[in-house]
């Protein structure tokens, strides 16, 4: 018995770990792709197309018969009608009724109309949803891995650093330097060890918003399968600047329109509110009288009917009412007027934006190679005695502050990248 609950305890710890233990390796396509399909956002956006098409069907249906039936049952307690002399018994009784009934109205057509806009507004905000979990995602996704090659340039200067500092520590054993040159190189290594603990702090906090964009639990590993180097693509960016804009890709214009259009039915449905509705209806009776004494049925088993109803004086509510709507509407309008030429104008906000990303990358480029060589240099001198150690401290210093603006430059040009693509919609999950 012993032997089994041991076996049962490894078993069961076992499989906690290899639960804890759990790993995902995404690209980016993989990533974007597992967000799609578990974002909690996504589907919240994605209910909602399905709580619109309930609503418009709910429209729909009631231009369809309705039917309704209803069963009574009533007991005189013996009482008998007299009339004209005569003694007529009133048996208790049972009725069945049955009433179908069609009511038309411009209400209800209007609302099926402004049903199927809100349905179609809905696609749209799913649309527009999946498109900025993407971005997320995409965004996310660089930024990881831009905080993972800081990181390993950071490790890099500190292992150039140690080295240095162990030359150095050598040589003040002999005599040839001074504790200071040591101690100025320590505190140097020591700021960079708290450099490079602080970014990768920051780095799981990237891999904890990845998780939240991912809909994974907190405990779920990941690991990113592609590098900067893989993704980046900068000929493809700049195609960015040649392509056209066109407004009515863009979601948001979209959803302006629809909204437009939505005020602009709101105004009709007050117009036809001074129009009259129709109704038809019938009825189906059948009574069972619990007695054989002679009664008499007065109820006929079938009637018809059809009805009008004409809105005559509201005291000025309805024109009031459509007063409201055209105002509504014509802001509506005038929103949507502004928006396209601020829509226009963030176009050309963001090509500037990617032009100046893309040059401000090449620069930082170029400045972290030379500052790479330079700090090479002085190390390669310095081990020769011929470079003095705040040398060595000041073109360390300027290489962390060269490859601090290349990241930036970097993250300025995925950013910059990002934002045109959702501005022109281009759908891109590269």
């Amino acid at each position: 018995m012993k032997h089994r609950l041991l076996i049962f305890a490894l078993a069961f710890l076992f499989c906690g770990s290899s639960f804890a233990q759990q790993k995902l390796t995404l690209t980016l396509q993989e990533a974007q792709a597992y967000a799609l399909e578990h974002n909690r956002t996504l589907k919240n956006a994605a209910l909602d197309v399905r709580k619109a098409e309930a609503s418009r069907w709910q429209t729909i249906t009631s231009l369809m018969p309705q039917m309704s039936a209803s069963i009574d049952y009533a007991n005189m307690m013996g009482f008998k009608l007299t009339m004209m002399g005569y003694n007529i018994a009133m048996p208790a009784y049972g009725t069945l009724g049955v009433t179908t009934s069609i009511t038309v109205s411009s209400a209800q057509i209007i609302g099926i109309q402004i049903g199927t806009i809100a349905k179609k507004m809905s696609d749209i905000s799913l649309k527009k949803t999946e498109q900025q979990i993407t971005n997320q995602v995409k965004t996310i996704y660089y930024s990881t891995l831009v905080m993972e090659k800081t990181v390993k340039l950071l490790e890099k200067n500190l292992e150039n650093m140690n080295k240095l500092l162990e030359h150095t520590e050598q040589s003040v054993k002999v005599g040839v330097a001074g504790q200071t040159d040591a101690d100025q190189i320590a505190v140097q290594v020591a700021s960079m060890k708290a450099t490079v603990s602080s970014t990768k702090r920051s780095m799981e906090m990237l891999y904890n918003a990845l998780r939240l964009q991912l809909g994974i639990d907190v405990n779920t590993g990941i690991a990113l399968a592609q590098t900067i180097e893989d993704l980046m693509n900068v000929d493809k960016a700049m195609t960015l600047l040649t392509e056209n804009f066109n407004l009515d890709n863009n979601y948001n214009y979209q959803l302006l329109k629809e909204s437009a259009a939505l005020s602009k039915k709101q105004v009709n449905m007050k117009q036809w509110a001074y129009a009259p509705s129709v109704s038809t209806f019938h009825q189906y009776s059948a009574k069972k009288y619990f007695s054989d004494e002679e009664t008499f049925d007065m109820t006929p088993p079938n009637m018809v009917g059809l009805s009008m109803s004409v809105p005559i004086f509201s005291s000025g509510s309805r024109y009031k009412a459509l007063q409201q709507a055209q105002i509504d509407y014509k802001k509506q309008l005038n929103t949507l007027a502004d928006t396209e030429e601020a829509l226009v104008i963030q176009h050309k906000q963001l090509l500037y934006n990617l032009t100046s990303a893309f040059e401000s990358y090449e620069t930082q480029q170029k400045n972290i190679e030379v500052s790479q060589r330079v700090f090479d240099n002085i190390s390669r001198k310095y081990e020769q005695g011929i470079a003095s150690s705040l040398d060595v401290t000041t073109t360390g210093t300027s290489l962390i502050s060269a490859q601090a603006s290349y990241v930036q430059a970097l993250m300025e040009l995925v950013t910059a990248q990002i934002n045109l693509e959702e501005l022109l919609n281009t759908n891109s999950k590269n």
